[in-house]
């Protein structure tokens, strides 16, 4: 059900839903034309920047609470599969989870969804980037499709790092190679070193199913690795997640 400023209400249908983001893109069927908000781009998010968070805390309708990015790119927070949220001191409460997250130009740029408990000030949004990858798939499909590469992986300690090669802080180690799957395929093998992926820098098992999630099944990914301390480009052509899958 969606209730409307004016008191008025609409059944809505549930086109799809993605439970590794936690989205779901809903649609009523009104008589007469409804407002809405436009998408921003969340690239462009700084910390540091003002923004509006608009929810339904504890019942409160159409509750506005400001304040600032506090950190952009969490992750490893353990809410959702592909975790990329902006941090925001911008009071958010039970009941804010839906509701959107603005810049000052009125833009949507995230979607609130979580908080820590106990904690004052910390709370999180699905960047507008990622909903709108979301909806576009839930749109065309009714469900998100994404790309699966075949590997298991781990990330780099500064020993290991110092060991295979690579800077601290970047790549991923992959300590498993699933059989008959494109990582397999491609020749990538257990030890080689995960560097980059279509030019995107990795350097976190998150980041790494993050950026094979945004890929369709078939598409081409150029992946980069360090193997034997030497660097090598491999073209890899993805197949399709299946539900049990890492990356």
């Amino acid at each position: 059900e969606v209730r409307f400023s004016d008191k008025t209400k609409l059944i809505a249908q549930v086109i799809g839903k993605d439970p590794d983001t936690d989205l779901a893109l809903l649609k009523v069927t009104a008589d007469r034309p409804l407002p809405s908000a436009q998408f921003g781009d969340s690239s462009t998010v700084k910390v540091g920047q003002w923004v509006l968070a608009v929810g339904n805390p504890f019942g409160l309708d159409r509750t506005v609470t400001l304040g600032v990015v506090s950190g952009i790119g969490r992750e490893n927070m353990n809410l959702s599969r592909y975790e990329n949220f902006i941090q925001t001191d911008a009071s958010i409460n039970p009941g804010n989870s839906g509701g959107p997250l603005f810049n000052l130009r009125g833009e949507v740029i995230g979607i609130n969804t979580a908080i820590i408990n106990f904690a004052q000030g910390i709370g999180f949004a699905i960047p507008s980037n990622m909903t709108k990858h979301v909806i576009e798939q839930l749109l065309a499909k009714g469900k998100v499709i994404r790309g699966w590469l075949g590997v298991g992986i781990q990330p780099l300690t500064t020993e290991l790092a110092k060991k295979f090669g690579v800077s601290d802080g970047e790549g991923v180690l992959v300590n498993e190679v699933f059989e008959n799957d494109p990582a397999a395929v491609a020749g990538i093998r257990p030890g080689d070193v995960i560097i980059r992926i279509n030019g995107t820098i990795v350097d976190s098992p998150n980041k790494l199913s993050r950026l094979i999630g945004t890929l369709t099944p078939g598409a081409q990914a150029r992946i980069d690795v360090i193997r034997d301390l030497k660097h090598v480009t491999l073209t890899i052509l993805l197949t399709e997640r299946r539900d049990a899958a890492a990356v």
